[in-house]
C-alpha cells in the first residue's frame, strides 16, 4: 500500500481548488511585482501600510546590529531578549492589561492559549467561521469541542447550557474571510452568565478598529473582565511578524508554564521585536492612517454597490465580493490580473461550499485613484464573466 498523492492533487485541480503560491518579487505595498508582472495589489493584510515603512525598516536594521539575527533558543532557555521584554510591556500597556506574552506566529499563539486553558473534562465552544488555528486549538485541547452558529449568541447560550467543566468561548474579533465583526457584547453577556471565559483573536482588528487602533475590544468599550484572553497578531496592521496574548498576571504565567507551543520553540529574532516597537508607536500616533483607510472602505463599498456586486456585511478593510462558484471566482481573479490588478479568489475549504469569493483588502497605503482603478476593472471584468449557465452576466 502507498499514499496516492497524485489522485488527491488531480481531484483538487478538477474541483478548481488547486492553490499556487504567487512569487512576490518586491516589498509589500500597493504596487508590487508578482511572477515578474507589475500589479496593483488588493490582497495584503498590511492594513496600515507599515510593512515597508522606512522607520520600521530602520528599527529592524538597528536592532539586528545590536542584537544579531536569531533568537538563539526558547524564551525559557536564553532566547528572551531585552527587545522581546520591552515589546511585551508595550503591548500590555497598549491593550490596558497587566501583561502580554510574545509568540512567533498567530497560529502558535492560538494553539497555545486554547490548549493551556482547557483539556479533558472541560468544554471549548467556537464560532463556526473561526480561523483554522482556533479550530485546531480546540480540537487539540482534548476538551469537549462544540461549534455554535456564526455570531449567534442564542446558539452559544444553548451550547453553554450543556457544557462541562471549565468553559472557554473562542471567537475571532474580525472574521478574516467575511470581514464582519463578532457581536462581542452579546457573546460576553452569555459567557458571563454561565461563568465561562471569552477568548478573542483580534488578528484583523488591531490597527483598523478603535479610536487608537486598539481593536474590537476598544471599538466596543470592553475590558479584561469581559474578555479575559485577548490575542493579536503582528504580521498584519503592525506590518512585522509574530503575535501576542494579553491578559492577567495569572493568565500569562499559566501560558509560560503550560503552553507547549510557547515552551518548545525558539523565540522570534529580537530585531523583529525592535521593528514592532516602532510600528506600534506609528500605529498609535498616526491616526490619519485609520481615517484614510475608513474613507477608502466607504468609497469602495459605494462603488461596488453601484456596480451590482454582492458585498458582505463588513465595515473593515476586508471587503469580500461573493461569487459562489469556485471556477467563476478563479476566472474573475484571472481577468483582473490580465488588467494589472491582483485580487485573490478564496475557495473551499477556506470558506463554505458555494461561497467562493474575491477577497479585496484595502490598505492605508492605497490612494483613492487606485481604488477607482479597481472599481473600473471590476466593472469591466464582470461584464466578461460567464454565468454558470454560460450566459453573460454581472457577478
Amino acid at each position: 500500500m502507498s499514499f496516492d498523492l497524485a489522485s488527491r492533487l488531480a481531484a483538487r485541480r478538477a474541483d478548481n481548488l488547486f492553490r499556487q503560491r504567487p512569487l512576490l518579487q518586491s516589498p509589500q505595498g500597493p504596487e508590487v511585482v508578482v511572477d515578474g508582472q507589475p500589479l496593483l495589489a488588493f490582497c495584503s493584510n498590511d492594513y496600515l501600510g507599515l510593512a515597508n515603512h522606512p522607520e520600521v525598516i530602520r528599527a529592524l536594521q538597528q536592532g539586528a546590529q545590536q542584537w544579531g539575527v536569531g533568537g538563539g533558543a526558547s524564551h525559557l532557555v536564553i532566547g528572551h531578549s531585552q527587545p522581546h521584554h520591552e515589546l511585551e510591556e508595550a503591548l500590555a500597556e497598549f491593550t490596558g492589561r497587566p501583561r502580554a506574552l510574545l509568540f512567533s506566529t498567530g497560529y502558535m499563539a492560538n494553539l497555545a492559549a486554547v490548549t493551556a486553558l482547557v483539556g479533558q473534562g472541560d468544554s471549548v465552544l467556537e464560532d463556526r467561521l473561526n480561523h483554522a488555528s482556533l479550530l485546531d486549538g480546540g480540537l487539540l485541547s482534548g476538551a469537549r469541542f462544540s461549534r455554535y452558529l456564526h455570531n449567534d449568541a442564542d446558539s452559544l447560550a444553548k451550547r453553554l447550557d450543556k457544557a462541562e467543566g471549565n468553559s472557554l468561548v473562542v471567537t475571532d474579533g474580525v472574521f478574516s474571510m467575511d470581514g464582519d465583526l463578532a457581536d462581542l457584547p452579546a457573546l460576553c453577556a452569555e459567557a458571563k452568565k454561565r461563568g465561562a471565559w471569552l477568548m478573542v483573536d483580534d488578528a484583523h482588528g488591531f490597527g483598523p478598529l478603535g479610536a487608537s487602533g486598539g481593536g474590537i475590544v476598544e471599538h466596543f468599550g470592553l475590558g479584561i473582565d469581559e474578555v479575559p484572553v485577548l490575542v493579536g497578531t503582528l504580521g498584519k496592521a503592525f506590518g512585522t511578524a509574530g503575535a501576542f496574548v494579553a491578559g492577567s498576571e495569572e493568565l500569562i504565567e499559566t501560558l509560560i508554564q503550560f503552553a507547549r507551543p510557547y515552551i518548545y520553540t525558539t523565540s522570534q529574532p529580537p530585531a523583529v521585536a525592535c521593528a514592532t516597537l516602532k510600528s506600534l508607536e506609528l500605529l498609535r500616533s498616526e491616526g490619519w492612517r485609520r481615517e484614510h483607510l475608513n474613507q477608502l472602505i466607504a468609497r469602495f463599498r459605494a462603488g461596488a454597490t453601484q456596480l451590482g456586486l454582492e458585498l458582505m456585511d463588513s465595515p473593515t478593510p476586508i471587503q469580500p465580493i461573493l461569487i459562489g462558484d469556485s471556477a467563476r471566482a478563479v476566472e474573475f481573479s484571472r481577468l483582473l490580473r490580465e488588467r494589472g490588478l491582483l485580487v485573490g479568489a478564496i475557495r473551499p475549504p477556506t470558506v463554505p461550499a458555494g461561497t467562493a469569493r474575491l477577497r479585496v483588502t484595502l490598505s492605508a497605503a492605497h490612494s483613492f485613484e487606485q481604488v477607482e482603478r479597481l472599481l473600473a476593472a471590476l466593472g469591466e471584468c464582470q461584464a466578461l464573466l460567464p454565468s454558470e449557465e454560460g450566459n453573460q452576466c454581472t457577478a
